[in-house]
C-alpha cells in the first residue's frame, strides 16, 4: 500500500484508538464550536461529510431540533461503524459515501459540514463542487482546517520525535495531509473550482489539547491516525519503538502528569450561488 493510499486508510485498530484518546484530546473542542455555528443557521437539512467516529455528529444531535434531518456520511467503513456503536442522542442517517461522488439529488440539503476531513480528499475542487451541488441555491457549506503544524503543540512534538528516530527517512504524514492544507489562498482557490463564487469567510480558532499523561498522545498520534500503517511498514517493532520513543520526548518536553499544548484550526463558511 502506497502512502497516498495509507493516508486516508482508518481501518484495524485505528477507529477504537482515534475514538478513545484523539477525540477527547483534539476533536472535541472544535466539535463544540463548529455545532454551535451550525446551530445558529438553524439548518432543516444537515449532510456531514468525513464524519469519523461522530464526535461532530452527535454534537450537532445533541443541539438541532428533532426535526432537523442529518445525514452523516464517511468513506471509510470502519470508522462509520464506530461511530454509529458511540450513537447519538436522536435518530440520524449513517451512509457511506465518497465526498467526491455524493450519492445525493441535487439540492437535497442546506447546510453541507465537514470536520476536519477536506484535508484527505485527493481532489478538493471537485469535492466541493459536489458539495455545492447537493445544495440548495444560497445554502452554506462549513468546514475547518488545521493550522500549520507549529501552531499544534501535540502534533508537532510527535512529528519532531519521529524525525530523530527515522533520521532517514522521517514520517511526515501529519505534516503532509492533517496540517498540509492551511492557506487561505489555497482553499479559496479551491472552493472557486467547485463553483462557489462568493468569498469564503474565514476564522482563526485556538484552543488547547490536553491529556493525562504523555502516553495518550503518543499512543492517539502513532497507532490512532494513519500515520501507522507508515510506522508499521518500517519493521515488525516499528510501531511500539515509536510509540515508546515519542512518550519519551513528550516526558522531556512536558513532564511527568498531565499535560496541555496549544492548538489552532481555521473554521471556513460560504454560500452556494443563489442560481
Amino acid at each position: 500500500m502506497d502512502l497516498q493510499h495509507s493516508d486516508k486508510v482508518f481501518a484495524g485498530a485505528i477507529p477504537e484508538v482515534y475514538e478513545a484518546l484523539m477525540v477527547p484530546m483534539i476533536f472535541a473542542p472544535y466539535a463544540a464550536d463548529m455545532a454551535a455555528r451550525i446551530a445558529a443557521l438553524q439548518p432543516r437539512r444537515v449532510l456531514e461529510l468525513a464524519a469519523g467516529t461522530g464526535v461532530l455528529t452527535r454534537e450537532i444531535a445533541g443541539r438541532l431540533p428533532a426535526e432537523t434531518l442529518i445525514v452523516a456520511t464517511d468513506l471509510n467503513a470502519p470508522m462509520l461503524a464506530r461511530a454509529e456503536q458511540a450513537g447519538t442522542s436522536r435518530p440520524v442517517h449513517w451512509r457511506e459515501a465518497d465526498a467526491m461522488a455524493l450519492p445525493f439529488a441535487d439540492a437535497s440539503f442546506d447546510m453541507v459540514a465537514c470536520q476536519f476531513g477536506v484535508m484527505f480528499f485527493p481532489e478538493k475542487g471537485r469535492a466541493f463542487a459536489e458539495a455545492r451541488r447537493v445544495l440548495v441555491p444560497g445554502g452554506t457549506l462549513i468546514f475547518n482546517v488545521w493550522d500549520q503544524l507549529e501552531f499544534n503543540a501535540f502534533a508537532r512534538d510527535v512529528t519532531g520525535a519521529l524525525a530523530t528516530l527515522f533520521p532517514d527517512a522521517p514520517p511526515e504524514f501529519m505534516a503532509r495531509v492533517p496540517h498540509g492544507y492551511h492557506s487561505q489562498a489555497a482553499i479559496e482557490q479551491d472552493l472557486r473550482l467547485g463553483g462557489f463564487q462568493s468569498s469564503p469567510v474565514f476564522e482563526t480558532v485556538a484552543a488547547t489539547s490536553r491529556a493525562s499523561a504523555a502516553r495518550i498522545p503518543a499512543v492517539a498520534f502513532c497507532q490512532g491516525t494513519p500515520l501507522r500503517a507508515d510506522l508499521e511498514r518500517r519493521g515488525p517493532d516499528a510501531l511500539g519503538r515509536a510509540t515508546d520513543h515519542c512518550e519519551q520526548a513528550l516526558l522531556e518536553a512536558y513532564g511527568d502528569g498531565p499535560l496541555a499544548g496549544p492548538m489552532q484550526a481555521h473554521v471556513v463558511m460560504v454560500t452556494a450561488p443563489a442560481g
